[in-house]
């Protein structure tokens, strides 16, 4: 698929299919065993990111690529940062703005579209947790490479590892595809990442919470 197309799935996915389900897993409304572990993982992963970033964000400009119901954006934008906090799904970004803590409003600015969007501006740190999750490693360093110009200091990004676990699920889902099913993650190696861009790849850590299994890397232009 090509990153258009992909794209495009991950939006009906988000916007159509799986709203309400997204709505519950982010809030703390009672969830299943197996949506718990997935909840307690992105917990972690985004925790593990904002530590990626300095504490004392007054100052810095901070773009959220893929923010979803929000949750991130408001944590960085509370540390003082300048957010600019966008997702392909606008009923995601109505939730956000639903959730949005009031005294946060003139430093967090929430909207749909292309996350990436040269429109955009430059800034300081990008954070992109779990949003390159569906891409090719081609189109994952063709997008850094994108971006490299308009980053200041770093980004931090998620990909799914590529483990055995996951790699079973992928195959199976290739198999058996369902059409509310979650767009399909491609599985990963750093080195491929880092071999697609002409940045500099780094590890962070890996999160493993039952169904839940992302990798935290940094790229720096």
């Amino acid at each position: 698929m090509t990153y258009e197309s992909t794209r495009n799935t991950v939006e009906t996915y988000f916007d159509r299919t799986a709203t309400k389900t997204w709505e519950r897993l982010t809030s703390d409304a009672p969830v299943s065993g197996i949506r718990a572990t997935v909840r307690a993982g992105r917990e972690r992963m985004r925790q593990l990111l904002r530590s990626q970033l300095p504490a004392d964000l007054r100052g810095a400009r901070v773009l959220d690529a893929g923010c979803g119901t929000g949750a991130l954006a408001f944590q960085l934008a509370q540390a003082g940062a300048d957010v600019v906090a966008v997702d392909i799904s606008p009923k995601l970004i109505t939730i956000a703005k639903q959730r949005q803590p009031a005294h946060l409003s003139g430093t967090l600015k929430l909207m749909a579209g292309d996350m990436f969007d040269p429109g955009l501006g430059h800034f300081d740190h990008i954070v992109a947790m779990d949003s390159l999750i569906y891409y090719s490693a081609e189109d994952i360093g063709a997008t850094l490479d994108r971006v490299s110009s308009r980053i200041l200091t770093n980004m931090v990004f998620t990909v799914a590892p590529r483990t055995p676990l996951l790699m079973a699920m992928w195959r199976i889902g290739k198999l058996f595809p369902r059409n509310d099913r979650s767009p399909m993650m491609v599985p990963h190696q750093m080195a491929q990442i880092a071999k697609s861009t002409s940045g500099q790849i780094s590890d962070i850590d890996r999160v493993a919470s039952g169904f839940y299994i992302s990798q935290a890397l940094e790229f720096r232009p």
